[in-house]
């Protein structure tokens, strides 16, 4: 597949002029993963503020919503190596990161231990179902998601930057599945939930994919370049009054606190830690650079404020039996806050 961008171009070093490539990019991004997903804009936007904010994604979404495509989709286009795990009750932590083995050296006949690396060794990493395989397996991704790291046997391998992990989990089956912690879930920027496509989408997907084969996909960026766009992201200004706005709204989501509303202590167990702070501050400044915007804003944070806080929500049994969920209540909270 021939690239149309020019992977040893280094950014332009007026950061204005580097944000405007970024914008480009993304558009041709959206445009060449138009290739192979129908609609879901909202879904490849949120996808790609957070691995440019340098974020991991949990995809929520019923079976055939072309969850693990979009992803694989977005790993040729970005020209990184992708590995694919299917977590199953059977899957064991080694499978995932990899393990020692015996091998013959080949220098008289001695035998040493070498280590075979597992598929998270892979730029863009697919955990597809992750909620299938035990908290023992589930946790051999935590120190890879946090730390960019590995330990086996008392061996610490590094992990090939950019690295992203990419999980998407099943909302309907329950049974036999285990529940991510909250410990792991906090690990993930956002949780991006996919929903059906609309009745003209879903003509164009039955008119567009039972026909002849699917359309190759052209590479846009390397590792480099994204590492390079990565960097611009975290260099958006960020107005100080948009700093006060996330803390106030990640504050007023836990119940012991004083700015917290009557409602949120009545129906919410534990609300969100800093970290959902830093992930509202980096959303906004993402979403504003893929935009072409010089500055983030308050729009930027509204907008990325459902995927990161949704999962940092616990409600209580009071919310459960009004039919209350985390999402009802984060919605609510940013139209009280915009209200305001």
């Amino acid at each position: 597949m021939e690239s149309n961008l020019s992977f040893s171009q280094p950014l332009p070093p007026d950061d204005v002029a580097a944000i405007d490539e970024l914008g480009k990019t993304y558009q041709a991004l959206r445009i060449e993963l138009g290739k192979t997903i129908i609609g879901q804009d909202q879904v490849i936007e949120h996808l790609a503020v957070c691995l440019f904010a340098r974020g991991h994604a949990l995809l929520m979404g019923v079976p055939g919503l072309a969850k693990t495509l979009l992803v694989s989709s977005v790993a040729q286009t970005f020209d990184l190596s992708f590995n694919r795990i299917q977590f199953t009750p059977d899957l064991m932590p080694a499978d995932i990161t990899g393990t020692d083995i015996i091998q013959e050296s080949g220098v008289g006949g001695r035998r040493q231990f070498e280590f075979i690396k597992g598929p998270v060794f892979a730029h863009i990493v697919l955990a597809d179902e992750i909620n299938r395989a035990p908290a023992k397996t589930q946790s051999a991704m935590l120190e890879a998601m946090q730390e960019n790291k590995v330990t086996v046997l008392g061996h610490t391998y590094t992990l090939p930057p950019p690295f992203f992990v990419l999980a998407t989990q099943n909302p309907i089956e329950q049974e036999g599945t285990y529940p991510l912690p909250e410990a792991q879930l906090d690990r993930f920027m956002f949780l991006i939930e996919v929903d059906y496509p609309s009745a003209e989408e879903e003509k164009r997907i039955a008119r567009e994919t039972t026909g002849s084969a699917r359309a190759s996909l052209n590479h846009l960026l390397d590792g480099q370049k994204v590492l390079a766009y990565q960097q611009l992201v975290r260099r958006v200004p960020v107005p100080e009054h948009l700093y006060e706005y996330a803390v106030k709204m990640v504050r007023m989501t836990r119940p012991g606190q004083p700015e917290s509303p009557q409602w949120i202590r009545d129906t919410v167990g534990w609300g969100a830690g800093p970290r959902a702070v830093q992930y509202l501050i980096l959303g906004a400044k993402s979403r504003a650079a893929l935009r072409g915007a010089y500055m983030a804003s308050l729009e930027d944070l509204e907008a990325v404020a459902p995927s990161v806080l949704t999962h940092r929500v616990i409600t209580n049994f009071a919310a459960e039996s009004q039919g209350m969920t985390s999402k009802k209540i984060v919605e609510r909270l940013i139209k009280e806050m915009r209200d305001e």
